[in-house]
């Protein structure tokens, strides 16, 4: 109806969607956990909290179990440190 269309992964590649299947996985567990919002405005706002907080300082094993921003702090560091 608006020309919009599904997203799908390549054929035979599991690997295509995996990083979102990840996000979306861990944000119902942790956010929502088996609860509900009272209406529209409060999912609308713990949904922009959590997004906040997975982004900056929600451990991430892609990171070595560092927060974003501690990440962030010590990449800056040690690129400081050992200049190119």
């Amino acid at each position: 109806r608006h020309g919009a269309q599904q997203s799908r992964s390549r054929r035979g590649n599991c690997y295509d969607n995996a990083h979102a299947e990840s996000f979306w996985s861990r944000f119902k567990a942790e956010l929502l956990d088996g609860g509900s919002f009272s209406g529209l405005a409060e999912a609308q706002l713990e949904i922009s909290h959590h997004i906040a907080y997975y982004n900056a300082e929600r451990r991430h094993s892609a990171l070595g179990y560092l927060a974003p921003n501690h990440f962030e702090i010590h990449l800056q560091t040690t690129s400081q440190l050992c200049p190119a």
